[in-house]
This record gives structure tokens, C-alpha cells and sequence, in this order.
């Protein structure tokens, strides 16, 4: 897939009461979506155990750098039937090859990772297929068309899990969620105390990483702290 690009569209603002001219209802209650630190070693599987017994979770994103696919397909292994026990789905983060390998749930697709359509043929028509599509609305149509399952928009506030340079405002939740019946992702920064304000816009699922593994009472209270603002 090509690089981010210019539109006319998405120079033009939106309304940030743009979805309030609308009625039509809220879908399903916005869920967590785990992603990985990008060290999976060591005890990282009992740390994914734990998180996942602090609440409820749809979907853990694999997300390691560095390794290659035979390492990658080992550190994934143990973390793959955690979540399978737990009914979460396993995504792999960029790389069709190593979900096709590992059977995994899906994959999920950062601008220049490959196009969705290759994804679709390589894994199957019941694998969930994810794009970023950053802060563009012209982005998140052209992965649409592309047959993705759902896309994901932020960075909406600074995270130092990866460099960003894109900073939607929420209201582009409330503008796909209106118009969209695919899901949208919101990533980025996201804490149970910032995240209500992305619920309320519009996200199906709050992508979380830091304010997980890096709770100070542990993964699991991490998850739990969640709770109380989704949906």
C-alpha cells in the first residue's frame, strides 16, 4: 500500500457536532484491544495471563521488531494459545507472512505493509484484516474498499510506544461511526482516564498498550482500571 497522501478532503475540518445531527443510536459497547510490548520474552506470557484475567478483551495485537520469523513464531506461540483459552483474538502486527504461518486471527496493516486485498487472499475470508489510516478520512475509505475489517485512526495523544506524526481529532470517530458501519480502532496514548472521550466519539475498540503493562499495580489492574468507560 502507498504512503499516506494528500486529499482535498481531509483538509477540510470537521464539524465537531457533526454525528449529533443524526439519530442513529449507539452500536456495540467499545471494547479493549491489547497490544503487545515489543518484549514478549521472559515472563511475558504469565504478565498477557494476568492482563487478560483483569477483564474482558476482543483482541491482543502481536507486536515484536528485530527478529526474525522463526523467533517471532516462537515468542508468539505461548501468548497465541493464551488467547485462545481466553476467546481473545490474535492479530499479528505488519507481517501476512508470519500470521499465515502462525494461523493467526488476522493481521493488522500500517501504511506500506502490503494491501489489504493480498491479506485477504493469503489468509482467508473469516481472517480480520486491520489498516492505520492515521488521520485521514480519504485513507480510511480507500482501506474500506480495500475489504478491511476495521480501521485505525490516531495517534490521538502522544505515545512513546512508537514515533508518531498524526494527531486526529475525535471527532473523526464521531464522522465514521455515523456514515461506517465498519469498526474503527482509536490508539494512541489512550489511558482510562483520556479514553472516555474517544467512547463517547465514536471508537469500537480502545487500542491500549503503556497504560496496561505499565500499571503500577500490575497488567491485570491495568485492564480493570478500562472498565468503567467502555460503553
Amino acid at each position: 500500500m502507498s504512503d499516506p497522501i494528500d486529499n482535498d478532503d481531509d483538509e477540510v475540518g470537521l464539524d465537531p457536532g457533526f454525528a449529533d445531527r443524526f439519530d442513529t443510536g449507539r452500536r456495540a459497547p467499545c471494547q479493549l484491544y491489547l497490544i503487545s510490548p515489543l518484549d514478549v520474552g521472559g515472563d511475558f506470557p504469565q504478565r498477557l495471563e494476568q492482563a487478560l484475567s483483569g477483564g474482558p478483551v476482543a483482541a491482543f495485537q502481536f507486536r515484536v521488531k528485530g527478529v526474525d520469523q522463526h523467533e517471532a513464531a516462537a515468542l508468539a506461540a505461548p501468548l497465541q494459545a493464551i488467547c485462545g483459552a481466553h476467546e481473545v483474538a490474535f492479530i499479528v502486527n505488519d507481517d501476512m507472512g508470519l500470521a499465515k504461518r502462525l494461523e493467526a486471527d488476522g493481521v493488522h496493516l500500517g501504511q506500506g505493509d502490503g494491501d489489504p486485498r493480498d491479506a485477504r487472499a493469503l489468509l482467508g475470508p473469516s481472517a480480520q484484516v486491520g489498516v492505520t489510516v492515521h488521520d485521514s478520512r480519504h485513507l480510511a475509505m480507500e482501506a474500506g474498499e480495500a475489504g478491511a475489517d476495521y480501521v485505525a485512526f490516531g495517534a490521538f495523544f502522544p505515545t512513546g510506544t512508537k514515533a508518531t506524526s498524526h494527531r486526529p481529532d475525535p471527532s473523526i470517530l464521531s464522522w465514521w461511526a455515523t456514515l461506517f458501519e465498519m469498526p474503527s480502532v482509536a490508539i494512541g496514548g489512550i489511558t482510562p482516564e483520556n479514553g472516555k472521550l474517544l467512547v463517547e466519539a465514536g471508537a469500537d475498540f480502545l487500542a491500549v498498550c503503556s497504560a496496561v503493562w505499565d500499571h503500577p499495580e500490575g497488567p491485570a489492574a491495568g485492564v480493570a482500571a478500562f472498565q468503567a468507560i467502555l460503553g
